[in-house]
């Protein structure tokens, strides 16, 4: 059995601890889906498990390569939502444009990280 990196597991705690606050605290979460989405409840619900799902599967080297897939595709697939923030007051949560910005190349470095796991 192979051991796996300790910042595997740091990123796989990572995903499971933001997967958990979508079910903590969803409000969060819906505020920031695009309305032209519909179901923000099931989308918020099914993202939040996705993220714990994933998370755990980073865990269990068999799978890891796996989860590290679907963690960019995960990263992709809320995309929209970093969009939607920059160009949606209401959506901003106090946040400066700024710092939305760069939240989306941050998006990039998440998904790299996540590539290095497969």
């Amino acid at each position: 059995m192979m051991n796996l990196p300790w910042h595997l597991y740091a990123m796989a705690f990572v995903y499971i601890l933001a997967g958990l606050n979508h079910f903590r605290n969803p409000r969060l979460y819906l505020k920031i889906i695009p309305p032209y989405f519909s179901n923000p409840k099931l989308l918020n619900s099914i993202s939040g498990f996705a993220e714990i799902l994933l998370g755990i599967t980073l865990c269990i080297p068999i799978l890891s390569n796996y989860g590290a897939w679907g963690i960019i595709a995960l990263l992709i697939a809320v995309f929209p939502t970093h969009l939607y923030m920059y160009a949606n007051e209401k959506a901003r949560m106090g946040l400066p444009k700024w710092a939305l910005l760069l939240r989306m190349p941050l998006q990039l470095a998440l998904i790299f990280w996540a590539y290095q796991y497969i």
